[in-house]
């Protein structure tokens, strides 16, 4: 994942609206949204190189998502795929905090990540360059390839949409999916300075990203009731498939 941004605990009816682009090489090898045959209990797309995903929701009410925090610097061959810190809550039965609290000892060979995790009682975040582990309160969040609300102009401008959608009651996954779709792209004095070079902070500036060879792959919508009823859509950019779940989640 490149881009969250999601309400929590914010809305009478829902606990979670979450609304997420992946954004990747073009070439690499990916199974869109389903039940995993391996673990029927993990709903989630699926890279299939790494084997991890990343965001995914359980029978149960487990949910995780990983962005990657962009460094230009530091790169290594051997380091695990992010996508595994996904899978791996999403199999376990550990509570959130604990697992984070674990995984602060043993992630130092993967690359920069933030991470989310949660389930029916809390939700919790992670980055593996701050190694603090935050409970999140209620409120409207957005994450890119940096800290959880580091103020760039693609998660401001997100944020903001989504505030309007939750203002006007009208967070169906057809309109989280068109805030995903945005490509305006800010002026290059709003920008950041992760180390990539002006060309790539410009092609990576925008909500929705495209190039010949990089960019949005994916975007998911999931909503969450208070009583448990979960609702995702994954929007494949290429072929355009349409991919949507709906269940209720076991006690």
């Amino acid at each position: 994942m490149c881009l969250i941004v999601f309400a929590h605990h914010v809305q009478p009816e829902y606990r979670l609206i979450l609304a997420a682009n992946r954004d990747e090489f073009y070439a690499r090898p990916t199974a869109s949204l389903a039940w995993w045959e391996d673990a029927p209990e993990i709903l989630a797309g699926r890279d299939l190189i790494g084997g991890g995903t990343w965001l995914g929701i359980t029978r149960g009410g487990r949910f995780a998502a990983v962005t990657n925090y962009r460094d230009a610097h530091g790169r290594r061959a051997d380091a695990p795929s992010r996508g595994l810190l996904v899978a791996n809550f999403l199999r376990s039965t550990q509570r959130p905090k604990a697992y984070l609290e674990d995984l602060r000892t043993t992630v130092d060979g993967y690359h920069g990540f933030s991470l989310l995790v949660g389930d029916r009682h809390g939700l919790y975040y992670m980055c593996n360059l701050e190694h603090i582990v935050r409970e999140l309160e209620l409120g409207l969040y957005g994450l890119s390839n940096h800290l959880l609300d580091t103020p760039w102009p693609k998660v401001e401008r997100a944020k903001r949409a989504l505030t309007q959608l939750v203002e006007a009651d009208a967070v169906e996954p057809e309109h989280l999916l068109e805030l995903l779709a945005d490509p305006a792209t800010p002026p290059d004095e709003a920008l950041p300075n992760t180390g990539v070079g002006l060309t790539w902070e410009r092609l990576l500036s925008p909500i929705f990203i495209a190039s010949p060879d990089y960019g949005t792959r994916s975007s998911t919508a999931l909503v969450i009731t208070h009583d448990g009823r979960v609702s995702i859509v994954e929007r494949e950019i290429f072929g355009g498939n349409l991919t949507s779940y709906q269940f209720q989640i076991e006690a």
